[in-house]
């Protein structure tokens, strides 16, 4: 234990704390096996079609990028859910063939006392797209709704005031001409715990926990009020939210691609290749069960 980060704490979570059928689950389960209750698959998908799918969508994005730089299009898409969902994976696969001068990632750290002192919306203003630019939001302003309340890191006055000023904020970004595409990746609580004892284990992703992932474990149920109040509040006719049932990463990632592609017009869009996401992965708020 003493060689694990944390001195283990996953794994002591794992083996006294965890709920008794999500340990049950991760004990039971093979390597490819869904372990969320209600998941419209049993199985992750096959890597074969995954790979032949994934490839048609990533000349999509090529097309995209082309697109973009040509008629200086802005565009942004949020990528949130809770730790483990999948959200840098996602990313990696819609920047691995694209230009990172087009295409970049915004992944801020916490935020300093100067920042702290101003306008919350301030330290984003920044990083939003220029004319053809794409930006990938590795979390964003809604840290505030959901992480900094499960935590205690701002006050219940400090988020309300989040809540009052996010939809204009982001109805300004719309009609300013920003493409805004808002992702939540959604994974189960077993699904959650069995990657986070994979991290655990693995050397070359143990620096991808943090004491907030070990803490986060244990408020799961206060996570579960906030993303569910977020959604409700935030969930606005220019920026609506797409939830994406991520227990598959593979078919998260794929549906991701496909929600932000089926959201813009591009010279050369193969409507055959982009299509609608699986609606049983991707949907609003209605398909999000955790």
């Amino acid at each position: 234990m003493k060689d694990l980060p944390f001195d283990g704490e996953i794994t002591k979570y794992f083996e006294t704390e965890a709920p008794e059928e999500v340990r049950l689950a991760i004990r039971d389960a093979g390597k490819n096996d869904i372990l969320a209750d209600g998941y419209p698959y049993d199985a992750r998908m096959n890597g074969d079609d995954y790979s032949d799918q994934l490839d048609a969508l990533q000349i999509e994005l090529v097309k995209l990028q082309a697109d973009v730089k040509a008629t200086r299009k802005r565009i942004a898409i949020l990528f949130e859910g809770r730790d483990a969902a999948g959200k840098g994976g996602t990313i990696k696969r819609f920047r691995e063939n694209l230009n990172p001068r087009v295409a970049r990632v915004v992944a801020l750290p916490a935020p300093s006392d100067r920042e702290k002192s101003q306008w919350y919306f301030q330290r984003y203003v920044p990083h939003m797209p220029s004319g053809g630019e794409i930006v990938l939001f590795d979390r964003s302003w809604y840290n505030r709704a959901v992480v900094e309340h499960v935590f205690d890191f701002c006050t219940t006055e400090e988020r309300e005031h989040f809540f009052a000023q996010v939809p204009d904020f982001e109805k300004m970004m719309v009609d300013e001409g920003i493409v805004l595409v808002k992702l939540w990746l959604s994974v189960g609580r077993a699904e959650q715990l069995r990657r986070f004892l994979k991290r655990e284990r693995d050397p070359l992703k143990q620096w991808k926990l943090s004491w907030v992932d070990v803490e986060g474990l244990r408020r799961w149920d206060r996570y579960s009020a906030a993303i569910r109040e977020t959604f409700a509040r935030t969930h606005s006719g220019p920026a609506p939210w797409s939830v994406i049932r991520s227990d598959d990463k593979r078919r998260a990632r794929l549906a991701a691609i496909r929600r932000v592609l089926s959201r813009v017009e591009y010279k050369g869009k193969d409507h055959a290749v982009v299509a609608d996401p699986d609606p049983r992965i991707c949907g609003g708020p209605e398909i999000w069960n955790v």
